[in-house]
């Protein structure tokens, strides 16, 4: 397949519009991700960029628009807001931003392109006017101080935060408010990551080497200084590279496949974690999916990495169920388990407009359903690794816990544990057990 950047532009009052809509949805309960995936592939960058950062900077944005709107304005008329507003918040680590007047200009036009917000022309740019005004004001006038938290997270999720990280929960919500950094996992059965490193130094993009993290080594992780769409990457289309966080590049080491494994990856989409597995190692792989629409996408990411082969199978099953399963035990289990996914709000902005303090307990039963399950699956003296993308103990280190004390022949062994955000890596827990006899 060849690499080709696409030409086309979507213009920002367009952009913008979209963003609000996106926007709009999510509050009604959609997923972000489900939205963006509608979109054409020249309309998701920016759109994609634009309500990312509006969800980032919810707080602030609606602090002012308080300030300067008298009545709470309809939601199509707040949501465009919002959008254009975060944009007057970007700082420098955010890359070139546009003009003021660019801005208010684009942000009234797409008033005027939206049924919806037709009417407020005038109002959005009077109020946008006077936030751009605040937010620059002269040298010797006032100045608004940058928020204390920047991005809204819930007040169950909040309390959580402090109640079980009393002394760093705000650095874990301020490494959350940020843009997420570009990491990837170069494919090692094509690459070293200094040979891949020299493709991108030839294509002027500058790479820095992620070593390790939680003292295992990575010897695959490269972070972009400045992110760069993956069309632009060399080899992406052929497989030579993957966009993974340095975090989840993890479970790959922690499991140690080897040639000839019998590997279950239980809950499998979108397929990273599966790929890096086969890079590692000439293993049996059997990727399983409950939503078949999320399975297509690890056949996908399998394509391009040229990992598909009859050692390979993708199937779409619950694995809090035996029915797809043919009774053949696995020498190891990846068990990356459905969760809040409260560690990887920096890339998912959406996640604490969606999740509620009473998905926590279901979705912790369902973690233990399928943990279970995939115990009666594994050989004795096999691996499973328990893996979510949270930051609550309810679905990492209570998790282990509880695990090992219903199942006696649950040996745990060495595994980083709770992983909290930072500038290289998303929060997750990982917690590996071995099977000590049937």
């Amino acid at each position: 397949m060849l690499e080709q950047k696409n030409t086309r532009n979507l213009p920002l009052f367009e952009a913008m519009t979209i963003a609000a809509q996106a926007i709009t949805e999510v509050m009604n309960g959609r997923s972000l991700t489900e939205v963006l995936d509608q979109l054409d592939a020249h309309e998701r960058p920016i759109v994609q960029s634009l309500s990312f950062d509006a969800l980032r900077k919810w707080v602030r944005s609606h602090e002012l628009i308080k300030q300067f709107v008298s009545k709470a304005p309809p939601i199509e008329v707040d949501h465009l807001l919002s959008v254009a507003i975060a944009l007057f918040l970007r700082d420098g680590s955010e890359g070139k931003g546009y003009p003021t007047h660019t801005i208010v200009d684009q942000a009234v036009k797409a008033c005027s392109e939206y049924e919806k917000t037709i009417y407020a022309k005038g109002m959005v740019n009077a109020v946008l006017r006077k936030i751009s005004q605040a937010l620059q004001p002269p040298a010797d006038g006032p100045h608004y101080p940058p928020d204390p938290i920047p991005m809204y997270v819930p007040a169950w999720w909040r309390a959580k935060l402090k109640r079980n990280y009393s002394k760093v929960w705000q650095q874990i919500l301020f490494a959350q408010a940020k843009r997420a950094p570009l990491i990837l996992r170069v494919n090692q059965k094509q690459y070293s990551r200094e040979q891949y490193q020299t493709l991108l130094n030839d294509a002027g993009i500058e790479s820095t080497a992620i070593d390790s993290i939680a003292g295992i080594s990575l010897p695959s992780a490269l972070l972009i200084k400045d992110p760069v769409p993956v069309s632009e990457l060399p080899g992406f289309y052929s497989g030579s590279v993957s966009v993974q966080d340095a975090g989840a590049q993890l479970a790959a080491y922690l499991l140690n496949p080897q040639a000839g494994d019998l590997i279950l990856d239980a809950c499998a989409a979108p397929g990273g974690k599966t790929a890096h597995l086969l890079e590692l190692a000439d293993c049996q792989m059997l990727a399983l999916e409950i939503d078949n629409e999320r399975s297509k996408k690890i056949s996908g990411n399998l394509d391009r990495l040229r990992l598909h082969s009859e050692k390979v199978k993708v199937v779409c099953g619950d694995a809090a169920k035996n029915v797809w399963w043919n009774g053949e035990l696995f020498d190891k289990i990846l068990l990356d388990a459905p969760c809040s996914a409260s560690g990887i709000v920096s890339r998912h902005p959406d996640i604490p407009f969606l999740r509620r303090e009473a998905d926590i307990l279901s979705l912790q039963r369902k973690q233990r359903e399928i943990l279970n399950q995939s115990w009666k699956m594994l050989k004795p003296e096999g691996l499973l690794l328990y893996v979510t993308c949270s930051v609550f103990p309810e679905e990492g280190e209570d998790q282990a816990i509880w695990f090992a004390q219903q199942h006696a022949n649950a040996v745990r062994l060495s595994a980083p544990g709770q992983l909290l955000p930072s500038g290289a890596n998303d929060g997750f827990y990982y917690a590996l057990f071995r099977k000590n006899g049937p």
